[in-house]
């Protein structure tokens, strides 16, 4: 079954971050996942984060405010 990530962040620096680090994990890993970057402030809004970037697997906020290591997106997504 494929995982269902979501990135939310308006595009700065950290947001560039998370992107390729959760790009890299899913590629290196062979992980069965979309990736999905919303940038859009109104939908980003609708998950009640205040801080970004924050990563989201199957609709659960796992990580705001920080980008994560890749050990930690891999344990997230196994």
């Amino acid at each position: 079954m494929s995982k269902v990530i979501k990135i939310l962040g308006t595009g700065c620096p950290k947001c560039q971050s998370m992107t390729n680090v959760v790009k890299d994990v899913v590629s290196t890993n062979n992980i069965d996942a979309s990736i999905e970057k919303v940038e859009d402030i109104v939908k980003i809004m609708k998950f009640n984060i205040m801080t970004t970037p924050a990563l989201v697997i199957d609709d659960v906020i796992t990580i705001k405010g920080r980008v994560p290591t890749k050990d930690e997106v891999l344990t997230l997504l196994n």
